[in-house]
């Protein structure tokens, strides 16, 4: 079983860990301490003592904005980027925010697809959005879920 709890600085280095297992271009420490000093909503997903999986999103007027979802490498395929989308939606809800807003690499065709199944449209595209091999840069897909309101009893 897996549950969801505040990210502190005490995961920091687990986080870390993941980021550089996942990513040709990972987060660094500084931008995970800056996102909790801004006080953005970073969870981890643990199972047992070991986290497998990790969020970071900014609140806006009316939206969330996901910056960063990962899954340990090992650990995917087994619906964990799944029950963290549910809890950012729900999350969404419950702060009556309409709009959940992520930007994807144009070639993570897997993401892009689940994304898609989870009902995001790709909206638009951010040229050169993110580093990529050979001081190159990779265009980033916007999508966009809209997140209806809870419908409320009958009167």
């Amino acid at each position: 079983m897996s549950t969801l709890r505040a990210m502190t600085v005490a995961d920091l280095d687990a986080v870390l860990a993941i980021e550089q297992r996942a990513y040709a271009f990972p987060w660094s420490r500084g931008n995970f301490i800056d996102s909790l000093a801004a006080g953005y909503r970073m969870q981890v997903l643990v199972q047992g003592d070991t986290i497998v999986g990790y969020h970071v999103a900014m609140a806006g007027v009316g939206e969330l904005h996901l910056l960063n979802l990962t899954v340990a490498p090992e650990s995917e395929s087994r619906g964990h980027a799944r029950a963290m989308l549910d809890a950012l939606e729900a999350h969404c809800r419950a702060q009556a925010l309409d709009t959940l807003w992520l930007e994807v690499r144009e070639s993570n065709a897997r993401a892009r697809a689940l994304y898609r199944r989870r009902g995001f449209a790709e909206v638009g595209v951010r040229r050169g959005y993110y580093p990529a091999p050979r001081s190159q840069r990779e265009d980033a897909i916007v999508m966009r879920l809209d997140i209806p309101a809870e419908p409320h009893g009958l009167v």
